[in-house]
């Protein structure tokens, strides 16, 4: 083709980048773009899965066989390291991608469009919500409900009506949150409850503005996480997907055999403290920091329930975090900070002679950022992973190994 060039590999935010610098989006590596812009597909172009792509902002890269996918997740964490000037660890381990179908967790949004409700997720770029058909994604549970949800929502429609829905896989079956939604009067609140038991929810919860109000919850919904089962409070964070969890959680534990006290920051339900006291060698101690109340009651209490190694700490490490005095007790720590990471923390935990560092991210740039500063302060980056728990998406997180 005269005048074309290959596309050579996919941009941080799915645009595919050709040889002579050209930013070409739904390209493929190995597609070849024509002067005019025109795209001839490659061997690394791949059919989309879902009829609503690439409407639909849920997924960047249905465009991407499994191959490139793989190799644009490897990228974006190989990218980071190098962006920062660090060296690459001996081991940087295939990435790992989950599944079609496997995600645990969504959330949708609805708006009343005349006396018609659309529920789905926003376009790429807008805020015009797609009336979601099928997902290619979300676990089949999640997505069996979007259509019953729609009508739902029909019944209660009011102008201008904005809603978003939540929706979570736990152990005893769909946990979903409404919220923005104000449902008055026994009939109307009765309706709720019948919806729920109809299709099997296990929560229903409703959230007009001042919190979440349950509404049915037949009985108490745990998650199981680390191989626990943990309660479940309303909106809590989880890892998007199963195996995605299970990759992070078994690479914790891998490098961190043998460690008696360890401490886990960012806690949340648990996920990495249970299953690191599960694994490890008898007596170990996990502390595990989160300052999400709800979440470190629930992780205290199974803990104490099960007389589990896990000692909680209810700690806001953005305004307080750890000291180096406090870290020293510990022989190792793991950290999964939110996607703005963890600079204080890691800071501290730079200064500190905790021998090793398991961080766990879900933003490349800025875990390289505090990976720099732990270099700095005289750890060495040891091992890497690369987990696409957002199967199709931009979205990558990672594992990784520090050690003095």
């Amino acid at each position: 083709m005269i005048g074309a060039s290959p596309v050579v590999r996919i941009a941080a935010k799915g645009d595919g980048v050709t040889e002579d610098g050209r930013h070409v989006a739904l390209a493929a590596p190995g597609d070849m773009v024509a002067a005019d812009g025109t795209v001839t597909p490659g061997v690394h172009h791949a059919a989309p899965a879902c009829r609503h792509y690439p409407q639909c902002g849920g997924c960047q890269l249905q465009h991407l066989d499994e191959a490139a996918l793989a190799d644009f997740v490897a990228d974006r964490v190989i990218g980071a390291v190098l962006g920062q000037h660090l060296e690459l660890p001996q081991i940087v381990a295939p990435p790992h991608l989950s599944p079609p179908a496997s995600r645990r967790r969504a959330t949708l949004h609805a708006q009343a469009i005349g006396k018609r409700v659309v529920l789905g997720f926003r376009e790429q770029g807008t805020h015009h919500i797609v009336d979601l058909r099928e997902c290619a994604v979300t676990a089949p549970a999640l997505v069996a409900l979007v259509k019953p949800l729609r009508e739902l929502l029909t019944r209660f429609a009011t102008r201008g009506m904005a809603v978003d829905v939540e929706m979570t896989l736990a152990d005893q079956g769909v946990s979903v949150g409404i919220k923005g939604l104000a449902v008055e009067g026994l009939a109307a609140i009765e309706s709720l409850g019948d919806f729920a038991r109809a299709h099997g929810l296990a929560r229903l919860t409703m959230d007009a503005g001042y919190g979440p109000e349950t509404q049915w919850e037949p009985e108490p919904v745990t998650m199981t996480v680390g191989g626990v089962p943990v309660a479940l409070p309303a909106g809590a964070f989880l890892q998007a997907t199963p195996d995605g969890e299970a990759a992070l959680t078994s690479a914790a534990c891998e490098w961190l055999d043998g460690a008696a006290m360890v401490a886990d920051l960012f806690s949340g339900l648990g996920t990495f403290a249970f299953a690191l006291v599960k694994a490890g060698p008898a007596g170990r101690k996990v502390l595990a920091v989160e300052a999400d109340r709800a979440a470190h009651l629930a992780g205290q209490g199974v803990a104490r329930m099960n007389g589990l190694q896990v000692h909680s700490l209810h700690r806001d490490l953005f305004r307080n975090p750890l000291r180096p005095e406090e870290l020293n007790r510990f022989d190792a720590v793991v950290l999964d900070p939110p996607r703005a990471g963890a600079r204080e923390q890691v800071a501290l935990i730079a200064d500190s002679t905790v021998a090793r560092v398991v961080y766990v991210s879900c933003n490349p740039s800025s875990w390289a950022r505090d990976a720099a500063r732990l270099v700095e302060g005289g750890y060495r980056l040891a091992e890497l992973r690369a987990v696409g728990q957002f199967r199709w998406s931009t979205h990558v997180e990672l594992a990784s190994l520090f050690v003095r």
